[in-house]
């Protein structure tokens, strides 16, 4: 499984006016700076919780099919929260995609971890590498309060943090308080 991320976030969870607020920042110098840290900082809370805020388009790419589809006619899949499969294809030999019908699976919206569950077997690729591209969505949603507030908080203090503290040689790990606003969305491990 090789997971390529196929659209980035639209917008980030923390607009810079937002994070300008919170940092009681009016002029203009920083702002460069402030946005990158934003970005950074939601991309490190995303590692941390396991999870992704905003809406984003990625690509599963797979040799072939994984066991558990050819014994349950079901397909893990890893990221959270998971909005849905938007199209699945399958290569033949000729290295020509197959799209497979959404009426053969189901691949409905959780705030965990994706499951694709097939109606029958799913064709088998007809090359030996890169045979199957599934290409779905993930994020709490399009807004930026769509993602719980908590969350943005975090974003918020962690940017804050940084801001702060940049250039100090310290402690690698997230803050004490941000980690605790962000501990009850961490997801302990990958399917």
């Amino acid at each position: 499984m090789r997971p390529m991320l196929i659209g980035a976030p639209a917008i980030e969870p923390v607009s810079l006016a937002d994070a300008k607020s919170w940092l009681r920042e009016d002029g203009g110098e920083e702002d460069e700076l402030i946005q990158a840290l934003i970005v950074a900082a939601r991309m490190t809370l995303e590692a941390y919780t396991r999870r992704f805020f905003v809406t984003q388009s990625w690509r599963l790419v797979f040799d072939c099919w994984p066991s558990s589809v050819a014994s349950t006619s079901t397909l893990h899949i890893p990221f959270a929260p998971f909005a849905g499969a938007t199209e699945i294809r399958v290569f033949d030999a000729n290295g020509i995609a197959q799209t497979l019908a959404g009426a053969s699976y189901r691949a409905p919206p959780s705030t965990e971890g994706g499951r694709i569950s097939f109606a029958s077997a799913p064709p088998a690729p007809g090359r030996a590498t890169d045979g199957i591209e599934i290409d779905f969505n993930v994020g709490y949603g399009a807004l930026a309060s769509d993602i719980p507030q908590p969350l943005h908080h975090a974003i918020l203090s962690l940017v804050s943090h940084w801001r702060e503290h940049r250039g100090d040689d310290g402690d690698e790990a997230l803050p004490n308080s941000v980690a605790q606003l962000a501990a009850p969305f961490r997801r302990e491990r990958l399917l």
